[in-house]
């Protein structure tokens, strides 16, 4: 059994959560169930498991299983050898969205980097099935680098998802201790290809990154990858704690106080991105049908 994490001190009183309606958390738990279906709510141990369910009604569906091809040494998610692809998992998580009656729906997964395509096309065919049973819902999905494929970006990203996520977590410095088996330029290439498709074909959709402070990061470094977003032509940048999930998970550095996650958002806004969420508790579906509310003053 996993250890409770160290933490530098007592949790702070700005981490501290409310755990409300949990009859409607109930609910959802259940019908993901049903469905058999795996939300990344459940997997990464969000913080925001409770007010996303229980207020908003709203959860991160995770394709293609719970085994992850990569090691990040900040994720919760089982690592190993992946099974097969579900063939009737687009339609299921296309229903549980007509269930919940979403008005927005997030849907990412784990790295598949067994599959030619790192799953592309299980992406592409999740957000048709949500379009074909949910007229007028919006769409995010955080995906994967698929280790630079083009082809594979280019399959998603004709699915004409309303928002496309690729979360780079940390600054470059700690790249190789976070994500050993990623790199940051290329993560930063996915975001600035991604931009490209948007203003050549696709000039309502955003593209979103995120990452996690408290990693031993600067505050100096968080301002330079948030330039360097900018200059992929992000449009939506998310920044929050890290909080180890087990202690045999990368040990949490610092607790990042609500000012600093404040001069994020503003200096965020400066650097011209249309939204900034920053905070303690946000995480990278936090709050995500916002991204279609207006641009930020």
């Amino acid at each position: 059994m996993a250890r409770p994490p160290v933490l530098p001190g007592p949790r702070p009183e700005w981490l501290k959560i409310k755990i409300p309606a949990p009859e409607v958390v109930d609910e959802v738990q259940s019908l993901m169930r049903d469905k058999k279906l795996v939300t990344v709510c459940e997997e990464a141990r969000c913080p925001n498991l409770n007010e996303c369910w229980g207020v908003h009604r709203t959860a991160t569906f995770m394709l293609m299983g719970e085994i992850c091809t990569r090691h990040c040494g900040f994720c919760s998610v089982g690592k190993g050898k992946p099974g097969e692809l579900d063939p009737g998992e687009p339609q299921r998580v296309a229903e549980a969205v007509a269930s919940l009656k979403l008005k927005f729906a997030v849907v990412t997964s784990v790295n598949r980097d067994d599959l030619p395509d790192g799953g592309a096309a299980h992406f592409a065919q999740t957000i048709r099935w949500i379009r074909s049973l949910n007229a007028g819902c919006g769409i995010e999905v955080l995906i994967p680098d698929f280790r630079g494929n083009e082809s594979a970006l280019d399959t998603v990203l004709e699915a004409r998802p309303e928002v496309l996520n690729h979360n780079v977590e940390t600054v470059p410095h700690l790249y190789k201790r976070v994500r050993p088996d990623a790199e940051y330029h290329q993560s930063m290439e996915v975001l600035g290809r991604a931009a490209a498709f948007r203003d050549a074909h696709a000039p309502a959709m955003r593209t979103k990154s995120g990452i996690m402070v408290g990693l031993g990061e600067t505050p100096e470094q968080v301002l330079e990858l948030m330039a360097d977003w900018r200059k992929a032509s992000v449009d939506i940048a998310t920044l929050g704690q890290y909080l180890p999930p087990t202690n045999v998970h990368l040990p949490l550095q610092r607790f990042v106080e609500p000012a600093e996650f404040d001069m994020y958002r503003r200096k965020g806004l400066e650097m011209g991105f249309r939204r900034v969420e920053s905070g303690p508790l946000v995480r990278s579906s936090y709050h995500a049908k916002e991204s279609f509310a207006p641009v930020e003053a």
